[in-house]
């Protein structure tokens, strides 16, 4: 498999060094060179096969002989170790829960599969340092994901009070190889500081520097299968006429779904669905790229106004000679949202701030014939606080909250400026 850099189309990397290198030149994301696609008989065929070998197929299909087949299986089978099950909301409606996982969160899936590609790419001797941006959910998965493994260390920094108590807990907890920094800034400032880091030639062969965001290849294509997982458990008629939407804050998960579609699975459209941080919104009305100030919103880990993985849709938009405008886009108010959540609460299904949001937009979109299918980011308890007032009502702890939600914080706390965080990854 060949990558290029989205930013300088002359650097060409293989898979491999795209897990490893994280990013390219000049900041840029590593996109295929190859846009593989399957017939039609074959998504048939693979929509009837179990998770693991559909996902190994699906993955086969962009990684290509750098892995052989059936370790790449063995691979996948240890990262997709848990469900992605379909739930019914409404007759034409249902959610994609994602959330079944170690850390109750999408993100494990991408975190996962990309512990086992780098742990499978490296030496064994070979010293790694993971500096990665959460706005709350991908801490966790990357922590835990990687947690305990040897020659790997993991530095998380996050927005100082700006992510729920219990995310907070999941990651912040374990101590080890996992480091994390409560950053005095919103999810841009500590996003940034990742960019810098990256930008740092001496710092990054120092540390042996990679990234665990959605900029690495390896988790985009991981999340790539969790759709197909998704149309798998629909009966035929449901799969003609499907609008899928995603609430998105850094558009990974937009990406791979788009992604999903270019391989042929049958898609109708999509919809981005953004809280009140609308930068893609509003582009897509009016053409402007013009992100404002982020705010912070009860959907916190969407609160991000200059998403990274934005160039890589717009690049398979232009290789696939899509039209942008066929992509259906929202955004939706914190009083919209708590008022999402009620009314699913009263039809009997509990979800949290980031789901809510893309179920109003595909309920206020969906047309006559139509199935809808909006994407369960994250378990409603990691949100407990914030359900609960919105819902009245209380919300049991799940075992993997319940078990870190006594536990003290082993943050450090920093300001959002580059010196102090150079230091630190340059310590022993």
């Amino acid at each position: 498999m060949k990558l290029y850099n989205l930013k300088d189309h002359n650097e060409q990397v293989s898979f491999s060094q795209a897990v490893k290198q994280g990013l390219g030149s000049q900041q840029g994301l590593f996109f295929p060179l190859e846009l593989p696609e399957f017939e039609l008989t074959d998504i048939d065929a693979m929509l009837e096969m179990d998770f693991v070998s559909r996902s190994s197929k699906i993955l086969s299909a962009y990684i290509g002989d750098e892995i052989a087949p059936h370790q790449l299986a063995e691979r996948v089978k240890t990262a997709f170790a848990f469900p992605a099950p379909v739930a019914k909301v409404s007759d034409d409606i249902s959610c994609l829960e994602l959330f079944h996982g170690p850390t109750l969160a999408f993100k494990d899936f991408g975190g996962r599969f990309m512990a086992q590609m780098l742990s499978y790419v490296s030496g064994a001797d070979e010293q790694i340092t993971i500096l990665t941006a959460t706005s709350g959910d991908t801490g966790a998965a990357v922590a835990h994901a990687f947690y305990g493994m040897e020659n790997v260390r993991v530095v998380i920094l996050y927005p100082q009070g700006k992510i729920s108590p219990l995310q907070e807990k999941l990651f912040c907890t374990l101590g080890g190889n996992i480091e994390t920094i409560a950053i005095d800034g919103d999810f841009d400032a500590c996003q940034a500081l990742v960019k810098q880091a990256f930008d740092d030639e001496e710092l990054k062969k120092a540390i042996g520097l990679n990234s665990a965001n959605s900029i690495n290849i390896s988790r985009l294509l991981a999340q790539i299968c969790y759709y197909f997982e998704a149309v798998a458990q629909l009966p035929q008629e449901k799969r003609n006429q499907l609008v899928v939407s995603v609430p998105s804050g850094n558009f990974g998960d937009l990406t791979a779904g788009l992604l999903a579609k270019s391989l042929g699975l049958p898609i109708k459209r999509f919809i981005a669905a953004t809280n009140a941080n609308d930068t893609v919104p509003r582009f897509l009305q009016g053409g402007s790229w013009t992100p404002n100030a982020t705010v912070a919103t009860l959907s916190n880990a969407m609160d991000v106004s200059q998403p990274n993985n934005w160039p890589r849709v717009e690049e398979l938009f232009r290789r696939k000679t899509w039209r942008l405008t066929d992509l259906a886009y929202g955004a939706v108010s914190d009083d919209t949202t708590e008022a999402t959540m009620r009314e699913l609460a009263e039809i009997g299904y509990i979800s949290e701030p980031h789901a809510a949001i893309a179920y109003r937009l595909l309920r206020d979109q969906l047309q006559e014939g139509e199935f809808g299918l909006f994407l369960g980011t994250a378990h409603p308890a990691k949100f407990k606080e914030s359900v609960e007032a919105i819902l009245g009502q209380a919300l049991p702890l799940p075992q993997e909250l319940a078990d870190r939600a006594g536990l003290p914080l082993l943050s450090h706390t920093m300001p959002a400026d580059f010196a102090p965080l150079r230091a630190f990854l340059l310590k022993a």
